[in-house]
This record gives C-alpha cells, sequence and structure tokens, in this order.
C-alpha cells in the first residue's frame, strides 16, 4: 500500500520523512525569486490598501522574475520529493506573479516560470497551480526538538507560512496537517475493513463493526482539529491578507485568462485547463472517507463533472489511484452493511456517517467565520474591487471556484441521506 499508493500506514497521505525545505544548487535560481518574494511582504494587485510603493515593490519583483532564463527542470525526476518542492515554489511563484498583477491589465506568465511548471506538474501529473497538496502535504515540518519522533506528533506538527509570514497562515495550514495526520489511522482502518468485507464470516462483521465505531471517533477528532484553526486564525487576517494568493483563474472576477508564455516553442506542452485555487475540496482523506462510506457527491445536470470530481485533478496521482480503488470495489461497504442481519453493524456504519456529517457541520462553520462573515463585512463598506467594478454581489465563490454555501449545504445533506436509519430525507436545496 506504501508504494503503490503513497499511503503510509501511520501517517496516511502525509509524507512520513519532512518535505524538502528547499532545492539543489541547479535550482537556487527559484528559491531565491521565491523567498525574495516573502520577504518583500507583497500586496496582492487589488488590495483596497494597496499603496503606490507596494505597487512599485510588486513590479521591481516581477521584472526580476522575468529576467530568470528558462531553468530545465531535467535532473527533478530523480526523486518525487525534488518533483514536489520544484512544484511548491514553482505554484508560489506563479501565485504571486499572477496575484500582484494590476485588476486592469492582462496575465502573461513568462516562459522563464511557465514552461518548468507545466513540465514539473506533467511529470507529476497535477495542474500547474497551487494545490491543497503544495501547502499542506509537502510544507509541513517539526521543531529541532521534536525531529526525532517517527512518525511526526500532531502537536509539533509545523507548517510554513508561503506568502505573508502570518500566524494566521500557519495556523491554516496546521489545522489541514493534523486532520491529513489524523486521517492516517481511518486509511488503516479502511484497508482492514476491505480485507474483513472478503471473509465475510460473523467474525470479520465483528471486527467491522468495531472498526466503524473508531472511525467515528476519529472523524469526531478530525472535527475538533478543524475547529482547532479558530484559536489560531483571525478570520480578518486570513480573508484579506492569506485567501487572496489562493485564488485560481476560475476565481478572477473580471475573468481574465492567465496566458502561459513560451508554448509555441515547446510543442509538448500544451495550455493548462485546470487552474482552481487550492482548496479543502482536494483533501484525498476526506474524498476517501466519502467513497469508503459510500457518499456520492452528485454531478450536475448539465452534464459537467462535479466539484469534488474535479478537485480529485488536483491530488497527488497516487492519491487519486487509491481513490479509483475504493471507488471500483466490487463489494462496496454500504451495500455490504445493508445486506448484512447485524444491527450492530447498521448502527456502527450510521456512526460513522453521522460523525463525517458532523464534521461538514463545523466546515460550515469555518466557511462562515473565514470567508461568508468577512466577505459581506467588506461588501457592507463597500471596499472589494468586485463590488467597485460590478457594482452588485455576487455569489460568494471558494478558493475552487464553488459557489461555497449552496455547495457545502449539498453535501452535507448527501452525507445525512447516506445514512441507513429511515429518517427524514434532508433537501438538497
Amino acid at each position: 500500500m506504501t508504494s503503490r499508493y503513497d499511503v503510509d500506514p501511520l501517517t496516511g497521505f502525509m509524507p512520513r520523512q519532512p518535505p524538502l525545505s528547499s532545492l539543489p544548487a541547479s535550482w537556487d535560481a527559484w528559491e531565491t525569486v521565491f523567498r525574495r518574494a516573502v520577504d518583500l511582504k507583497l500586496t496582492p494587485g487589488d488590495a483596497s490598501n494597496i499603496s503606490e510603493a507596494d505597487k512599485t515593490r510588486s513590479a521591481d519583483w516581477r521584472e526580476e522574475l522575468r529576467k530568470m532564463p528558462v531553468i530545465s527542470s531535467a535532473g527533478l525526476e530523480a526523486s518525487s520529493e525534488l518533483l514536489q518542492r520544484a512544484h511548491l515554489v514553482l505554484a508560489c511563484m506563479l501565485a504571486f506573479y499572477v496575484q500582484t498583477i494590476p485588476p486592469n491589465a492582462s496575465i502573461s506568465i513568462p516562459a522563464c516560470l511557465s514552461i518548468p511548471l507545466l513540465r514539473v506538474s506533467n511529470a507529476l501529473d497535477m495542474p500547474p497551480i497551487l494545490t491543497y497538496a503544495d501547502t499542506v502535504l509537502y510544507n509541513w515540518f517539526q521543531p529541532p526538538t521534536a525531529a526525532a519522533h517517527d512518525p511526526p506528533e500532531i502537536p509539533t506538527l509545523k507548517e510554513r507560512p508561503l506568502f505573508t509570514g502570518t500566524k494566521d497562515e500557519e495556523a491554516f495550514y496546521v489545522g489541514a496537517g493534523r486532520i491529513e495526520l489524523r486521517g492516517g489511522e481511518a486509511l488503516h482502518l479502511i484497508c482492514r475493513i476491505m480485507d474483513d468485507m472478503e471473509i465475510g464470516d460473523e467474525d470479520a462483521v465483528t471486527r467491522i463493526s468495531s472498526g466503524l465505531r473508531t472511525m467515528a471517533i476519529i472523524i469526531d477528532e478530525l472535527r475538533q482539529y478543524l475547529l482547532g484553526i479558530l484559536d489560531g486564525c483571525d478570520a480578518e487576517g486570513y480573508y484579506h491578507v492569506v485567501r487572496p494568493w489562493f485564488r485560481g483563474e476560475d476565481s478572477d472576477p473580471l475573468k481574465r485568462k492567465w496566458v502561459f508564455e513560451g508554448l509555441e516553442d515547446e510543442p509538448d506542452l500544451e495550455d493548462p485547463t485546470e487552474l482552481s485555487g487550492p482548496s479543502a475540496g482536494q483533501s484525498s482523506v476526506i474524498h476517501v472517507l466519502d467513497a469508503f462510506l459510500g457518499v456520492a457527491t452528485r454531478s450536475p445536470s448539465n452534464g459537467k463533472p462535479s466539484f469534488m470530481s474535479r478537485m480529485r485533478k488536483y491530488m497527488p496521482a497516487k492519491h487519486r489511484a487509491f481513490l479509483d480503488l475504493l471507488a471500483t470495489h466490487p463489494h462496496p461497504l454500504r451495500d455490504f452493511v445493508q445486506n448484512s442481519t447485524s444491527q450492530e453493524l447498521h448502527d456502527a456504519f450510521d456512526a460513522s456517517v453521522q460523525a463525517l456529517k458532523v464534521f461538514r457541520d463545523s466546515h460550515l462553520i469555518i466557511v462562515a467565520t473565514y470567508i461568508i462573515g468577512p466577505a459581506r463585512r467588506a461588501e457592507k463598506k463597500a471596499s472589494i474591487v468586485l463590488l467597485q467594478a460590478e457594482q452588485t454581489p455576487r455569489p460568494l465563490l471558494g478558493t475552487g471556484g464553488s459557489e461555497l454555501m449552496s455547495f457545502l449545504k449539498e453535501l452535507r445533506a448527501i452525507t445525512a441521506n447516506t445514512l441507513l436509519k429511515t429518517v427524514p430525507r434532508l433537501s438538497t436545496a
């Protein structure tokens, strides 16, 4: 399981060893320009409080980047760790470059950035943009006093701020990192339960019931880690200072196209079609829980992929393969439970599904606190570029481009309707 799906029996989708904190000397130029952007404390180009000095600082940094040569990515394929670090650095540079451009200017990404980013992304089979995996899975570390711990311990898990250097940014990543790390036991349980489903005798059913009870406890702990973000991350600071760096092409209020320069000279590279920002919807562990428990994320009636299925494209390739394994399993857990006469098994299954539903209740609290509330306060003050440009409010979008509250409420209703007990069906409206 570890090598085939990149799933560690103890840490799950989190790498068991700390990711690289820098690239080898051949790619020093990328690290230097990236770290300079962080040190300069650049400001998004559409920030309401941007000064002329901010604009000049950003323009100078973009010019510095444009002067870089096109550095070959050859050699990074030697290890997945190198590719992951390269993707993080290049994707952060892309975010700095795009988001500091003035809102009335077109977006054209120089070849010195676009070409290596596309090549690294192709090697990883991931989109050429910052992802949840970059900010959480490939960004964690532990302080020197905790370095000897293997696997890493949740209380000492740290994540590096990638854009702002703020505690708010760090706290948001740490909350997600703790969820991923604790989710490792859930993945291990899933594999054990799948093995017991193949056996299917009375003892196996007893073990499955016990495993699902434990699963419910773990999911509740994930919920607590999610709500723990409230203690370390200021809502206004996150919304106005951190979150703008996460916007993708589909979250641009002016619908500007991101042009990747240099592709005419690289016939093996294609213009990217997936450019959504990092989102909790890209968390592999939450997708696994949905797939395992039989929570069906529906496709819209227009025939396009659902938001959740589209977000799978932003996950590491091996994690997607693990999800595919669950999705194509010949004996889905929910069917197995329904066909069993064990009331204990039915109750244990519903306990896990209910825990996931309550997790989604808490996710709505986080979204209301960090996105809906600050956005409405900003609208009231008429101080954001969106309202200045359009004069009318738009639906609130997630960094993945989804209409947040309607999508999350629908997902919560679908989760609740996965319960086996005969209860009033929740509307997804």
